[in-house]
């Protein structure tokens, strides 16, 4: 069965990606959407395929599958499976640096400001979280840096929002704040490209590194792993995915730390092995979120960010009192 995790992963997200090209406020037929996508049917329906439902579509798998790599990576460097980009205050400064730069209008400058100032806010955040997992053993000081430093975007973020010059600048804060795929275009996906692989290259990378931690810091150091660089990969590598994340979509939390639980025990507990298959699984969540969000029978449109939480905030919860040990 673990053989088949991936292949069956794999197939799954290309059926929800499929499916969403089905799905919208105005279904489409199967054979439609296959036209539309091999260049033919009428030209409604490529506009359609092509340039909405498509590129939202892999937007949220991507944006999913790098927070649930990171979160993956950032359990096996800190070995707790509570850690993940959102809940360690990642996501939470990367969107605060990006309301900064939507704040002073440095985008409107040059289009490449915004996954800078996000992955600037993810690789700080993501430092600080590691430096801390160096100095001390205590999962509860980690949690309790995390849960500071999201305070403390948050509270930048609130305070940018009510000194917001406009209404759309407000407005633009409020969508990274809340999380969000609606209107990404192949060109928002180009300009995040190169973080989200960069980032997701470098993990992969440095994969091994987080099997050999599972002995422990000194048994991992004595086989030959340069503990230093294992952290500094990690540390870069899922501070560019969620950056790039985070440029994307804005502010998405719990996908990370549900699909590395999910995978963990089909994997035998191994961090390297984990993964592939938790990065392909949280952008499956989040398609099929997505999907949901643009069925759902309401005035507005829910923010993918606020679905996710309300979702993933009761499965950390039922995580964190599941647990066997608690290290500390």
């Amino acid at each position: 069965m673990t053989r088949l995790l991936t292949p069956g992963l794999l197939l799954a997200s290309a059926l929800a990606l499929f499916a969403a090209c089905l799905l919208g406020s105005t279904p489409l037929e199967a054979s439609r959407v296959v036209a539309a996508l091999a260049g033919g049917a009428d030209a409604g329906d490529r506009i359609v395929v092509w340039s909405i439902r498509l590129p939202r579509a892999l937007a949220a798998f991507c944006v999913g599958a790098a927070l649930g790599l990171s979160g993956a990576a950032l359990q096996g460097l800190l070995r707790n499976p509570l850690a993940e980009p959102g809940v360690l205050g990642v996501s939470a400064t990367a969107s605060m640096t990006a309301t900064f730069a939507l704040y002073y209008g440095l985008v409107a400058m040059n289009p490449w400001v915004l996954p800078v100032a996000a992955i600037s806010g993810a690789i700080l955040a993501t430092a600080l979280i590691a430096l801390a997992a160096v100095r001390t053993t205590s999962v509860v000081t980690l949690i309790l840096i995390g849960v500071g430093l999201a305070s403390f975007a948050g509270a930048m973020m609130s305070l940018l929002m009510n000194l917001a010059p406009n209404p759309f600048s407000l407005s633009d804060m409020v969508n990274w704040m809340l999380g969000s795929v609606a209107n990404r275009s192949f060109d928002d996906l180009l300009f995040s490209a190169p973080f989200l692989a960069g980032g997701c290259a470098i993990l992969f990378a440095s994969r091994r590194g987080l099997s050999a931690l599972t002995l422990g810091d000194e048994a991992a150091g004595g086989i030959g792993l340069d503990l230093r660089r294992q952290r500094v990969l990690v540390v870069l590598g899922a501070g560019l995915a969620t950056g790039g994340a985070v440029s994307l979509a804005g502010a998405i939390g719990f996908v990370g730390i549900i699909a590395p639980h999910i995978v963990r025990p089909w994997v035998d507990h191994d961090p390297a092995r984990s993964l592939l298959p938790s990065a392909i699984l949280a952008g499956l969540i989040l398609v099929v979120a997505d999907i949901g969000v643009r069925l759902m029978p309401t005035a507005n449109e829910l923010k993918l960010g606020v679905v996710a939480a309300l979702v993933g905030a009761p499965a950390f919860v039922w995580i964190a009192m599941h647990r066997r040990t608690v290290v500390d």
